[in-house]
């Protein structure tokens, strides 16, 4: 794409990157985010070569130091996540870190997590060979030209003003870094967004280093917090403060950035760094007889979890962002190719729900942000666990009907802005929230509750999910051509999904035909506004007449699940629940204890249930008296966590998990809500039958392996015969087999039952079978088995 034009408001590298540490690193916790990482390195290698401008870039390495167990652990789980990536990453001992880097004190080092190809690179070199090569290619480069406004037109296209005059553009990407709230005002949003102060250190000439015969890999010390790299004959090293002691610019949070801000810097601050500073000269002596030539602080953008928003935004029409970097210069190469790719190809690359802007809404408050800013820049070098939760900014306005009654029973997690029990304790049970890479607190809990679906009953708050209303003398058609599966008859839910023009998952839903031409679209918490905008683009550019209505927070939701769910429920309506007069998949409108309801026969657990949708101010009411028709049945609560077992033993596949934008539904075994012989286009039919047409190169298998005392989260790799050849996607504890149980990606050729693979779970390989799916039967199949050998019978 030729017609690119940047307008810069007063000149390149102003704000944040001027003053930039530069650092580079393959390394990222994020599966997706390594290929952001790979991208930017790979391009930055061939710059100077293709722009003729020189970068500045060492690669000398960069080591994380583990000085404890639990770190050596996370080195561990991390490594079983890159053998499936194109990234070089090791394991270290104290032997070969010492020799990378002969200035270290050795005495509590367990061991390094080493990238060979990580390093440093000068940001405003990077920036102007950047810019060079942009202009080669044909972009045009406008400064300084800051935008005073910007106007949508009815056609989609927007009118950018400047002090020298305004142009038409068809999108418009916000990549103001430090001004990306502002931007964002002119158009309506309120980007969450903070400008913190980050601080670094530059000493003067160390003899020590000075005599070293290569350069010294850059040095993360995670427990001293605060990364180190060599500054020609001296050392540079920058520190995150505790959530306490850091500097957010609140000034500008009230006021905006300075109109004239450009070039400039904070006052530094070395009593905030000092605990930072004395870690640093006791981990590498030499920094103690050193002289401090410069303190840089200098203002980086926070988002709440520090991740980038990168893509379309829901609600404007072409307003695209790439905004909120806190590590911008291994971002913005990864991330320039991402959005470019996606405005050429119509679609992303691959999957990055993580970035996604729609992940925040209006429950983000500027408090929140803060308050996550705060966390999330002291949490810099935190342990990462696997289902890891993080308390500050909490709750926030986003809480179901029922937090109030379930707060003080469980341990609730955080999705999409709302509170979800996660799992329930039991008086005497340790309540706490314990993160661990293996099996800790609510192993048994979870274990309890999945008992209670699978023998009584048990109720789920289901608030989260995200609700769509569509209605309209269009809406039959719109979503036919939306979603892979037919439309469901008037009174019916079915499960669908939205592909992309090359065929992968964008989205999963419920879809019910409530009466004739509305529908109710469900979708995940963390989908809600990634999947509206998708609709809605679509509704826009085939001008399709329909209404399409966001009803996420004004509907609540309770999910009652197991063998009794019909029996309680029949206590508390008029309306006929048995098996023959509501079947499954129904949909009905009745009122459950003179509430209204409606009333959708599915459960994500496999099991007999029914999910109930209400006025969210109704929750607490239906709640009480469903618990208490329940109590001769022993019904109980239970969290997302039963859930994901149940689910994963009926072989239910996750959107985000088994499927995304990376995955085909065919590979992913969704053939069975796919109709391809429809007469609809819907979105990517033609390349799913090329799909087809070519076949698979691998497939979604389940998989069963013992351990000790670790179970498989997701993204672990998949080992045969020497050689990492997937990975899995989900996974857990099996309570039904009392084995762990998971989802994996292999080749088609190792995909046949009773195939064995190995699994890697924190630096160990256990032999896991392939066994055939599902590992438990669902009722409704169980149901239609019966009734089938007793007439057989019969």
């Amino acid at each position: 794409m030729k017609d690119v034009v940047l307008l810069e408001k007063s000149e390149l590298t102003a704000g944040s990157t001027w003053h930039a540490a530069g650092l580079t690193t393959y390394f990222h916790p994020g599966i997706n985010l390594k290929k952001i990482h790979y991208a930017s390195i790979k391009l930055y290698e061939k710059l100077e070569e293709e722009t003729g401008q020189v970068v500045g870039f060492h690669q000398p390495g960069s080591i994380r130091i583990a000085t404890t167990p639990v770190r050596v652990d996370e080195f561990k789980y991390q490594m079983t996540r890159t053998g499936w990536h194109a990234t070089e990453q090791y394991i270290i001992g104290p032997e070969k870190i010492q020799e990378m880097f002969p200035l270290l004190n050795m005495n509590k080092i367990l061991a390094g997590l080493y990238n060979p190809g990580d390093g440093h690179i000068d940001p405003y070199s990077l920036t102007m060979a950047l810019a060079s090569g942009a202009r080669k290619y044909g972009a045009l480069l406008k400064y300084p030209a800051p935008v005073t406004s910007l106007k949508p037109r009815s056609d989609g296209t927007w009118d950018v003003e400047t002090p020298q005059g305004s142009m038409r553009a068809n999108r418009i990407v916000n990549a103001a870094g430090l001004w990306a709230r502002e931007v964002g005002k002119m158009v309506g949003l309120e980007h969450p967004l903070i400008p913190v102060q980050h601080q670094y250190v530059v000493t003067s000439t160390i003899p020590e280093v000075k005599a070293l015969k290569r350069e010294l890999p850059v040095l993360r010390d995670l427990e001293g917090s605060y990364y180190l790299r060599q500054e020609r004959d001296g050392l540079l090293f920058g520190p995150y403060e505790s959530q306490e002691k850091m500097k957010v610019q609140d000034a500008w949070v009230t006021n905006g950035v300075p109109p004239g801000f450009g070039k400039e810097l904070f006052e530094s601050d070395l009593d905030r760094i000092m605990e930072h500073v004395e870690a640093a000269m006791e981990m590498v002596p030499v920094l103690k007889k050193a002289d401090i030539i410069n303190i840089v602080n200098g203002p980086i953008t926070y988002s709440p979890d520090i991740l980038p928003m990168v893509g379309p935004h829901q609600g404007v029409r072409n307003y695209w962002v790439a905004i909120g970097f806190g590590y911008g210069i291994i971002h913005a190469g990864g991330v320039g190719k991402y959005l470019s790719d996606w405005i050429l190809h119509g679609e992303p690359p691959f999957d990055l729900i993580e970035l996604d802007p729609n992940r925040y809404g209006k429950w983000t408050t500027t408090q929140y942000t803060e308050a996550k800013a705060r966390e999330s820049y002291g949490f810099n070098n935190i342990v990462g666990y696997p289902k890891e939760e993080r308390f500050a900014g909490r709750p926030t306005q986003r809480v179901s009907g029922l937090y109030k009654t379930l707060e003080s029973k469980c341990s609730m997690g955080f999705h999409a802005g709302w509170e979800q029990p996660h799992w329930f304790y039991k008086p005497g049970q340790d309540t706490q929230y314990r993160p661990s890479f293996r099996r800790t607190n609510w192993f048994e809990p979870v274990g309890s509750e999945y008992k209670q679906v699978m023998q009584k009953v048990g109720v789920i708050d289901l608030s989260p999910f995200g609700k769509f209303n569509v209605k309209g003398q269009d809406s039959v058609r719109l979503l036919d051509h939306l979603f892979a599966n037919v439309i469901p008859k008037v009174g019916f839910t079915n499960i669908s999904h939205m592909l992309t023009p090359k065929g992968r998952v964008y989205a999963e839903l419920t879809v019910s035909h409530q009466t004739p031409g509305e529908f109710l679209l469900i979708t995940g918490s963390g989908s809600e506004l990634h999947d509206l905008r998708w609709i809605e683009e679509e509704a826009v550019n085939g001008g399709y007449n329909v209404e399409i209505k966001n009803i996420t927070d004004e509907l609540g939701v309770l999910g009652v699940a197991g063998p009794h769910a019909r029996k309680v429920l029949q206590k508390l309506t008029t309306e006929d629940l048995s098996d023959d007069v509501f079947k499954f998949l129904q949909t009905k409108s009745l009122k459950v204890s003179d509430i209204p309801v409606t009333a959708i026969r599915i459960s994500y657990t496999g099991e007999l249930g029914w999910e109930l949708y209400h006025r969210r101010e109704d929750s607490a009411a239906l709640y009480d008296a469903i618990m208490n028709a329940g109590q001769e049945e022993g019904i109980d609560n239970f969290g997302t966590y039963a859930m994901n077992v149940l689910r994963l033993e009926k072989a239910f596949r996750a959107w985000g998990s088994e499927m995304n934008c990376d995955t085909n539904p065919l590979e992913a075994g969704l053939e069975y809500f796919i109709k391809l012989n429809k007469p609809a286009d819907f979105i990517g039919k033609q390349a799913l039958k090329q799909i087809k047409a070519k076949g698979l190169k691998r497939r979604l298998v389940c998989l069963t392996l013992a351990t000790d005392d670790v179970d498989p989260e997701g993204n672990e790799s998949i080992w045969y015969d020497g050689k990492v050849v997937g990975n899995t996607t989900s996974g857990s504890y099996s309570y039904s087999i009392q084995k762990s149980l998971a989802f994996a990606y292999v080749p088609v050729e190792l995909s046949k039952v009773g195939q064995q693979v190995e699994v890697e779970l924190l630096g160990k390989n256990y032999l896991a079978s392939i066994i055939q799916e599902p590992l438990v039967l669902t009722e409704p199949t169980r149901n239609r088995l019966w009734k089938k050998s007793g007439k057989d019978k019969i």
